[in-house]
């Protein structure tokens, strides 16, 4: 595939990669920026369908558009380079200047591959045992931890309803550590129809609550993760709406044994879903 090298942060062509970095423009195209040669590395992979041959996307295409990389960075990561040629992605050579515009972060690592949204309707998503809602959640970098969390301990599907972040932002991109490319990943659905969904999957649906009156071990200990299930977050702030609570099946709340105030999102995350994961596998 041809290649090209971009040395001013004027062309026409890097402005146009640039303005990614704005979530109208990134709907409005269907594409986003996967920076640091993790996230590329990532992406790359899903090219082919995934490290195992299968895509986790229900066989949407998948697809890098172009991979940007300085001169250093193409040495360091050859790698990539390699498997951008072999996947048929062209790979630019990038000047600092120009990395510097592509990236959003203070120390650019100096790779950066313009993906392709791969997230997929509700209805695509197949047989559920675990599943992630997150309600309301605003900051980027926990729903990436989130979202990377949930690809470790082996969930189905991640839904973003339509009150929180979006994915494709850079911090939640590289926040998810190349997870957001290994699981579905819904967008912009309300909580209601995320909760109906997995109930229609088979799935008892709890909600992560600091204040829920039922305790996890409980829960656990009760048989009522042992099955399908799916859990809500929200947001870390002020927590899940009532009326999104009343949606589901209850709150449950991780107990706090020290003095501690309460945990933060993506800790409670974890806990909830590898305690579930736990549970079913030794069901």
């Amino acid at each position: 595939m041809a290649s090209h090298e971009f040395t001013s942060i004027r062309s026409p062509r890097i402005k146009g990669v640039r303005r990614l970095a704005k979530r109208t423009f990134r709907q409005r195209e269907r594409r986003f920026l996967a920076e640091g040669p993790q996230a590329v590395r990532e992406a790359l992979a899903a090219v082919d369908g995934g490290r195992d041959g299968r895509s986790p996307y229900g066989g949407t295409a998948l697809g890098v558009v172009e991979v940007f990389a300085t001169a250093e960075a193409a040495q360091r990561h050859l790698d990539l380079v390699d498997a951008a040629h072999a996947a048929g992605v062209p790979t630019h050579r990038v000047s600092l200047d120009v990395m510097s515009e592509l990236a959003q972060t203070v120390t650019p690592q100096g790779i950066i591959a313009l993906c392709e949204f791969v997230d997929v309707p509700l209805d695509q998503v197949g047989d559920v045992r675990l599943a992630v809602v997150l309600s309301h959640v605003r900051d980027p970098g926990n729903a990436g931890t989130v979202l990377r969390t949930a690809d470790a301990a082996g969930a189905d599907v991640v839904i973003f309803t339509d009150a929180s972040v979006d994915p494709y932002n850079g911090k939640c991109v590289r926040a998810s550590a190349g997870s957001l490319f290994h699981l579905p990943v819904v967008v912009g659905v309300p909580v209601s129809a995320a909760v109906e969904f997995l109930r229609g999957r088979g799935a008892r649906v709890w909600a992560a609550d600091g204040g829920g009156p039922k305790d996890l071990h409980q829960v656990a200990d009760g048989g009522d993760l042992d099955g399908p299930v799916g859990w809500v977050f929200g947001n870390e702030a002020w927590g899940l709406p009532e009326d999104v609570v009343r949606q589901t099946d209850g709150a449950v709340s991780v107990p706090i044994y020290g003095g501690a105030e309460s945990l933060n999102l993506a800790t409670a995350a974890a806990v909830c879903l590898y305690t579930t994961a736990r549970q079913q596998r030794s069901a």
